[in-house]
Order: C-alpha cells, then sequence, then structure tokens
C-alpha cells in the first residue's frame, strides 16, 4: 500500500513548509544510515526522502492533495532521491557530525582567533579567613607567549610554512559513497593539527609550540563567607587565546580547612561544649571560643 506523505513526516495535511521541513530534519537526523543502528533505516530513509521531495514542492504537493499519488507519477513527478539537492537540508543535519555535505559544507578557518582555555587551581584557607575574607597571594602556571619568537613557533629570521598535505586548509576532505550519493568528511589534518601551517625551524626556546610556561604570584581579595567548593573567577588569567583570541579565566576553588574547634553549617557556626555534672546540674559561667575571640558564656542551671 502507498505511503501516505503526511504520515511519512508526521505532519497535519495543513502544515507550513517550515513544519515539513523541521520534520524531515528531525527524521533524517535519525534514520541517515551512517547515523542510525536500525537494520530498516535505509528503507525508512527512502520513504522520508520521497515524503519530504514530494511536499516540499507546492506544485507537486497540490496534485498529491488532489489526485493522491497518481498525481506525482509519470513526468513531473516524484524525483530520484539520489539526485536531489538536499544541500541546505544535510549541512545543518551532518553539521556535528564532521561532514561536510554535498560538495560543500562549513569550514572554519584554521586561522580564525579562538578563546583560550579556562584554568582552575585549588586555594586553600583556614576557617578564620573564609570567615572575614582574606587578601591572599596565589601561584599561576599558564602558558604565555615565547619571548623569542612572540608566539609564532619559528626561529627567528624564519617563518612558518603552508602544510603540503592539506594546502593550508587545516584539514583533510575525503569523498565517501553513500546512499545519497557522494559525501565529503572532513577531518582535522594531522600534520599542522589543524593550523594550517608547519614550522620547518622550530624555535630553540619553545620548540616550536610558540608558548612557555611561567610561574607567576598574584594578590587576590577573597570575600568573606566563601565556603569548600566556592569558584572565584578571575577574567582574563587563563591560557592565551590562539590567533588573537581572547585569554580564557582563572577559577579559584576554595577549600577551606577544617579547624580544632568550630564546624560550619549553611550560615552558621557551631561548637561543641563540653561540661561536668556539676556545671550541668547547678550552673556555670564558662569560657568559650568564638572566632572573634573568647567570651563568658552563662550556663543556667538544670
Amino acid at each position: 500500500m502507498p505511503q501516505d506523505y503526511y504520515e511519512t513526516l508526521g505532519v497535519p495535511k495543513g502544515a507550513s513548509q517550515g513544519e515539513i521541513k523541521d520534520a524531515f530534519r528531525k527524521l533524517a537526523r535519525q534514520y541517515h544510515p551512517d547515523v542510525s543502528k536500525e537494520a530498516d533505516a535505509e528503507e525508512k530513509f527512502k520513504q522520508i526522502n520521497e515524503a519530504y521531495a514530494v511536499l516540499s514542492d507546492e506544485e507537486k504537493r497540490a496534485a498529491y492533495d488532489r489526485f493522491g499519488h497518481a498525481g506525482v507519477q509519470g513526468a513531473g513527478g516524484v524525483p530520484d532521491w539520489t539526485e536531489m539537492d538536499f544541500s541546505d537540508i544535510f549541512g545543518d543535519i551532518f553539521g556535528n557530525f564532521g561532514f561536510g555535505g554535498f560538495g560543500g559544507g562549513r569550514r572554519h578557518s584554521p586561522n580564525a582567533p579562538r578563546r583560550g582555555a579556562d584554568l582552575q587551581t585549588r586555594v586553600n584557607l583556614t576557617f578564620e579567613e573564609a570567615v572575614f575574607g582574606v587578601e591572599k597571594e596565589i601561584e599561576i602556571t599558564r602558558d604565555e607567549n615565547c619571548p623569542r619568537c612572540h608566539g609564532s613557533g619559528a626561529e627567528p629570521g624564519s617563518k612558518p610554512v603552508t602544510c603540503a598535505t592539506c594546502g593550508g586548509r587545516g584539514e583533510i576532505r575525503q569523498t565517501r559513497q553513500t546512499i545519497l550519493g557522494s559525501m565529503v568528511q572532513v577531518t582535522t589534518c594531522p600534520a599542522c593539527k589543524g593550523r594550517g601551517e608547519v614550522i620547518s625551524n622550530p624555535c630553540r626556546e619553545c620548540g616550536g609550540r610558540g608558548l612557555v610556561r611561567k610561574t607567576r604570584h598574584k594578590k587576590v581579595a577573597i570575600p568573606a563567607g566563601v565556603d569548600t567548593g566556592t569558584q572565584i573567577r578571575l577574567a582574563g588569567e587563563g591560557q592565551p587565546g590562539v590567533n588573537g583570541g581572547p585569554p580564557g579565566n582563572l577559577y579559584l576553588v576554595i577549600n577551606v580547612l577544617s579547624h580544632r574547634y568550630f564546624r560550619r553549617r549553611d550560615d552558621d557556626i557551631l561548637l561543641d561544649l563540653n561540661v561536668n555534672i556539676a556545671q550541668a546540674a547547678l550552673g556555670d559561667e564558662v569560657k568559650v571560643p568564638t572566632v572573634d575571640g573568647n567570651v563568658l558564656l552563662k550556663i543556667p542551671a538544670g
């Protein structure tokens, strides 16, 4: 029995072209044979494409609505789905799968600015420092531009050269034959690691990385009331950006050391106070430690 194209795409007969296109995207992503593991994925995919080929064309759709399958058969009817142009659809569907689409696809410049990576470092605080806040000197170890090559990675007097493997694109494009025809799979060039350039004469100081590891110290104001697990963001103190991109951030992860007397519960400070039987029965005045110093506490009788 011939398929109902509306049922195949899961849309009502009055669906807009936007709804039809969205339904096709969802189903094509689900049943594409290069992605789906279902045994009948290829057959379902053919049905989905056939339905979309008709319903996405207003003239064919009108003929189908009036005469059913008879209205779209023969000349000007359903095209061979292997000859259809799905470049706009599959460029979006396979954008996250590393496919370039049908002879085109999205290309990312290997020299595009990229943000630097974020860093984390643990900062230990005493209980009192966490309560009142403190200015703490921290040690930051991160990559910085090499002072000898100024970040190029090449020995002064020489320059990086265009990668012969990828021709400077930073990516390798391989054509694959699928049920849809030719598809292009894009992978990062292994020779230049996506940079599009290789260094034939690497810098003696950084070994061609363009970066050197540096450790420096910085004073940071820790606010009062932090607790273990609190993160403090230092903007721009992470790894340097690539190709002029912004640096990442540094996150200080607070660790509050245990205290001899005190412990914390939310915003309260707790203290276990031991008293003897006589003090509990008759009452007494005892010295109690607090974060502000010792105070006298009157214990009522009983």
